[in-house]
């Protein structure tokens, strides 16, 4: 029992010994990680005077942080007379790389996508993105998701290597998008005609663009009318003619311009047959 006691007092003056150690080498990491903190805010701030965007700030923010620290943790082990482990850290820097690139595999994705969508910058906040099933406008860029916000108010956080895998659509890179809108006119009118009267006529909406031209075109035989295609471009940019707008007024002009001319705005209709019974036939067997 003496011999247990003897070891635990000689264990516990140890302890006493190297703690100033330890609460230097805490303080050393806490000191790291308060310059690796100004560091980043220094560059970010110098990202954010520059022409690049704002993920690029905080990437550059998170890797001065985590150097620091990192340096910081190396020193610290020293001071605690863990010299082995930390020159084991930096020798063994790559087994330890790919451990924890299979243990952090998912968030190791999102950092590696998230840094090269930051310097390919596909997209822009305020621009409108597809990925996958997922649409909506761009509100803010991180190096591990993209938050963009649906037409119903949905807030969707993609995560970058999502982004980066699949095909990216993005409809509002140079402002230029076309749009359709379908109508059906009698097959006793004259769709050439109808056609050309239509592309005049949209010329003069506000907020269909000259360039490039708009037009339509007879595409469809159906049952019960011929459809015409009216496809127009517009700019995205222009906040005085957004894109419900200008479709209002296009639907609008398209059914007013066929209705004055005197075509049929034909629709999918139903023929309702009125059965009338007629008096029983009399059949008489001799």
């Amino acid at each position: 029992m003496k011999l247990i006691l003897d070891s635990l007092l000689a264990e516990w003056h140890a302890f006493l010994l190297v703690l100033p150690r330890i609460a230097l080498a805490v303080v050393v990491v806490a000191v790291s990680y308060a310059i690796g903190r100004a560091l980043g805010h220094t560059l970010q701030k110098i990202v954010r005077r520059s022409n690049l965007p704002n993920t690029h700030g905080s990437f550059f923010r998170s890797l001065a942080i985590w150097l620091c620290v990192f340096l910081g943790v190396l020193l610290a082990l020293n001071m605690v007379g863990l010299r082995t482990l930390a020159t084991g850290l930096i020798t063994g820097g790559g087994a330890t790389a790919v451990v924890l690139g299979f243990a952090f595999r998912e968030i190791g994705e999102n950092f590696l996508a998230g840094f090269f969508l930051a310097f390919s910058r596909p997209f822009k906040v305020g621009d409108l993105i597809e990925s996958g099933d997922m649409r909506g406008t761009v509100v803010s860029i991180e190096l591990r998701y993209t938050h963009v916000r649906s037409v119903d108010g949905r807030d969707i956080f993609i995560p970058s290597s999502q982004i980066f895998k699949n095909p990216l659509i993005n409809y509002t890179r140079d402002g230029l998008r076309r749009f359709a809108v379908t109508v059906g006119i009698d097959y006793g009118d004259d769709p050439l005609a109808a056609c050309a009267l239509l592309s005049a006529k949209l010329r003069t909406v506000e907020g269909v663009l000259d360039e490039p031209a708009s037009g339509v075109v007879a595409n469809g035989l159906l049952d019960a009318w011929m459809q015409l295609e009216v496809f127009y471009w517009i700019n995205t940019f222009d906040d005085k003619n957004t894109v419900g707008q200008v479709q209002s007024r296009v639907v609008a002009t398209v059914r007013e311009t066929l209705l004055t001319s005197g075509y049929t705005v034909s629709a999918n209709t139903v023929s309702n047959l009125a059965l009338q019974s007629t008096s029983a036939l009399e059949v008489s067997v001799n």
